[in-house]
């Protein structure tokens, strides 16, 4: 089984989350995607931060009906304990050790990568898919990580394969940009004093 791994805050989730999975689930050929719902993003202010209970249901309502049972969201996260995404990735190659997973991320991840603890045992437990970030693509794919990581770079054509490739393996998947995000919508619901849905 192939499964495609979007981790984040979902604070809230949105159109673009929604396309980046189902995008990946077709170009990369993955069996399912997991948006793993974060306790908290050490890389993120708690202020502001929805209950974990309440962005996990705001994901389950928004992707349900979507691709069959394709994408789902978990809170496995806050169940076996763990913080950072080597952690979770460790366990979770333990907890399912004949599913291939393939790491969904945004190119502003990419971007901050060299921020995350142990980014480099990341990319090597794990093929990683970077997908468009309105603002962030060219810094990104020319910036330090992406240099680092150079070598193992495949071509888009080949994400198809990316689930079997041995780590260290990326692939930059072009696609169409939604420019919204979460950031934006707070901002939205703040200024005209509407609440969480």
């Amino acid at each position: 089984m192939r499964v495609g791994l979007l981790g984040g805050s979902f604070n809230p989730v949105h159109e673009g989350h929604v396309q980046l999975a189902c995008r990946a689930l077709r170009e990369l050929k993955l069996d399912q995607v997991w948006f793993l719902v974060s306790p908290g993003n050490p890389l993120k202010p708690v202020a502001g931060m929805a209950p974990m209970a309440d962005r996990l249901a705001g994901v389950r309502h928004r992707i349900r009906d979507i691709q069959g049972r394709k994408l789902l969201a978990t809170d496995i996260e806050s169940r076996i304990g763990t913080r950072y995404t080597v952690d979770t990735l460790r366990r979770l190659k333990r907890l399912f050790p004949h599913v291939r997973f393939v790491w969904l991320m945004g190119a502003d991840g990419l971007a901050q990568m060299g921020r995350w603890r142990r980014w480099r045992d990341i990319v090597g437990m794990v093929p990683l898919a970077v997908l468009p970030r309105p603002g962030y693509n060219p810094g990104a794919l020319h910036g330090r990580i992406a240099r680092r990581l150079a070598q193992w770079r495949r071509p888009a054509r080949e994400a198809g394969i990316l689930a079997t490739c041995r780590p260290p393996a990326w692939v930059f998947l072009p696609a169409p940009q939604n420019a919204i995000s979460a950031t934006q919508i707070r901002a939205s619901q703040a200024a005209h004093g509407h609440g969480r849905e």
